[in-house]
């Protein structure tokens, strides 16, 4: 019987066979004779390098391409692995049982799908997965009595938009939520009127930083309610005014000036132009 031919572009081997080869490739950069740079990482000195891999992998899945999310998804692969094999070399685990872990606990999470349970929509879904993990926390010797917090499987660590984002969400999935979008856009009115008053009655640093704080913190609930990844949609922001600053800076060169030299309404001007040039209208 002839093979039947691989789609363009396809690997020419199955991901156990991929793993297992980006394995062996990591063990013998690491291992005697490798790669004194290789050698030399930790998980410590790795930190860094794993967070930036993941936004990465964000950042390609915002722009679209891809080629350039696998290639992404490759590198924060290669974070994986390269975690893996240093523990290993410990005596600590090994990339099969990182493998395994994760998939037993799909499986265990899933009782839906793998183990005739019943699940009417994806709220049923998420309601069952924070049981299972409230479970599981007890039998690892978590509180049995129910006075830990379905929250602390959140890390403190979280960069503070995408920990507001995961609080909320968690605690949305058993019903402590606001009840509609109409609700949360209120919230936001009130903390931008609570900021407004402290800002003029002239309160101290720590009061306007808690009622700033209050406003992101509804922010990121005002995305999350509509849908909407916050930490994706800063991130957009971010760029649209990189770009925006950029045609203003051009603009300024062309003029043989620079930002420092001009004033804030010739600077105003031209954002304004950079906003109808992005609308596609003709600068004025």
């Amino acid at each position: 019987m002839t093979e039947k031919p691989r789609p363009p572009g396809s690997p020419s081997t199955g991901p156990g066979q991929g793993l297992q080869r980006l394995v062996e490739i990591i063990a013998r950069l690491r291992g005697p004779g490798g790669c004194p740079w290789d050698r030399q990482q930790t998980h410590e000195s790795l930190k860094p390098m794993t967070i930036e891999e993941a936004y990465e992998v964000v950042e390609a899945i915002d722009g679209g391409d891809p080629g350039e999310l696998a290639g992404e998804l490759g590198d924060l692969l290669l974070q994986v692995v390269f975690h893996a094999q240093m523990a290993a070399e410990a005596g600590r685990f090994t990339i099969a049982e990182v493998v395994e872990r994760v998939t037993e606990k799909m499986v265990r999470r899933h009782p839906h799908v793998f183990e005739g349970e019943t699940a009417e929509d994806a709220s049923a879904v998420l309601r069952s997965w924070e049981a299972i993990k409230e479970a599981e926390l007890a039998s690892k010797g978590g509180p049995a009595d129910g006075t830990g917090s379905m929250l602390d499987g959140v890390s403190s660590r979280l960069p503070a938009v995408m920990e507001a984002y995961q609080l909320t969400t968690k605690v949305g999935r058993v019903g402590f939520d606001w009840p509609d979008v109409a609700a949360v856009l209120a919230k936001l009115d009130e903390e931008v009127g609570e900021l407004k008053r402290a800002a003029g009655e002239g309160e101290g640093h720590a009061a306007l930083a808690e009622e700033i704080g209050d406003l992101f913190f509804v922010a990121v609930n005002v995305a999350r309610v509509l849908g909407t990844d916050p930490e994706s949609a800063l991130k957009a922001a971010n760029r649209k005014f990189r770009r925006r600053f950029a045609h203003v800076e051009r603009r300024l060169r062309e003029r043989g000036r620079r930002p420092a030299d001009s004033s804030l309404e010739e600077m105003d001007a031209l954002w304004e132009e950079a906003k109808r040039v992005e609308r596609g209208e003709a600068p004025r």
